[in-house]
């Protein structure tokens, strides 16, 4: 007896009903988690293999989870990994991953410290390991960043040694002078407490669970990697909705008012405001930029090329003298130039 005909059969299986459309295609609950699985899947290929990594032991990653959309899906997809890594008795040993989550409240009290979350990772990720500092675990994570913080800052700072670490991170925090430029630079200091942790650990690379287009070596001598640059923020949130542990893990982020001038966004910001609007307008074109990017061959910059003392990033306009300079970014939200 045939069985009863579907009226929108998934095109992948042809099995069951579709229930979602991905880039024109529709496809039931498993193919649709499948495809988008895939894709990070792919950008894990060196580490599950031990691709230029030790082949006795396996790959050190860290991964930084801030509870939002992006880096709690990936978290969800890498353990699903590591589940299978973990069945095979013969395979390559893979990776080991370490989360690490700096504690929300510590970064602004506006934040709630989201406690039931980290209770949450670690029951719904067992395979993982994890960690959570405090924001201003920064002045002793990283030696120079009390020097750097100074300079950065300039005449209208002074660093108060007999302050708790706390203190001292907020008094330089409160001397900047605008929004945007306090956002610009709290996600630097999150960068380089990040990346100090992960040298900590040993770790041989870093994770990361937002959209940027770039892997590679970073100026910090760690590996950077961001497996979710093919995928779009609707793509993530759908298959978040598949998975009860997820949504009650995410946090969800303040949506971006429609008519805040430009001028008034930190970068982070815009950038984020490009990709929701124009990145699911027009995949095709963030794909082709993801598929350029991704050739780029970050290894021919010169060697002897000098790097923002803030945030690293190679200087073509620096600001400063000697051994103390900054790009032209960072430079702008000094509170000497910020407007």
């Amino acid at each position: 007896m045939p069985g009863k005909e579907l009226s929108d059969p998934c095109v992948d299986c042809r099995d069951v009903e579709a229930i979602l459309t991905l880039r024109r295609r529709r496809l039931c609950k498993d193919c649709y988690i499948k495809f988008v699985s895939y894709k990070v899947f792919k950008r894990m290929e060196n580490y599950r293999l031990n691709r230029g990594f030790a082949k006795d032991k396996p790959c050190k990653l860290l991964f930084p989870l801030s509870y939002g959309l992006s880096s709690s899906v990936l978290l969800h997809m890498l353990h699903d990994q590591l589940e299978v890594q973990r069945s095979k008795v013969h395979g390559s040993p893979g990776f080991d991953l370490h989360v690490l989550i700096i504690e929300p409240s510590t970064i602004s009290p506006l934040n709630p410290a989201h406690d039931e979350g980290f209770e949450l990772a670690q029951k719904s990720f067992p395979l993982c390991s994890f960690t959570k500092v405090p924001f201003h675990s920064i002045v002793a994570l990283v030696p120079d960043i009390k020097e750097i913080m100074s300079q950065f800052a300039g005449k209208g700072f002074e660093d108060d040694p007999s302050l708790s670490d706390a203190e001292r991170l907020n008094a330089f925090r409160s001397c900047i002078a605008t929004s945007t430029s306090k956002a610009d630079v709290d996600y630097i200091l999150m960068n380089r407490l990040i990346v100090a942790f992960a040298k900590q650990m040993d770790c041989q690379a870093i994770i990361w669970g937002d959209s940027d287009i770039s892997d590679g070596m970073s100026p910090f001598g760690l590996e950077f990697n961001f497996p979710l640059r093919d995928l779009f923020t609707a793509e993530l949130r759908d298959y978040a909705s598949f998975f009860p542990e997820l949504t009650k893990l995410i946090v969800p982020d303040e949506p971006l008012p429609a008519n805040t001038l430009t001028k008034n966004l930190s970068i982070d910001e815009l950038m984020m405001r490009y990709v929701l609007t124009q990145g699911e307008k027009y995949p095709g074109v963030m794909l082709n930029v993801t598929r350029t990017a991704n050739k780029l061959d970050v290894s021919q910059m010169p060697a002897n090329l000098s790097h923002c003392t803030f945030c690293a990033a190679p200087l073509m306009n620096e600001v400063g003298g000697g051994h103390i300079q900054f790009c032209y970014a960072c430079a702008r939200s000094r509170p000497s130039t910020s407007s």
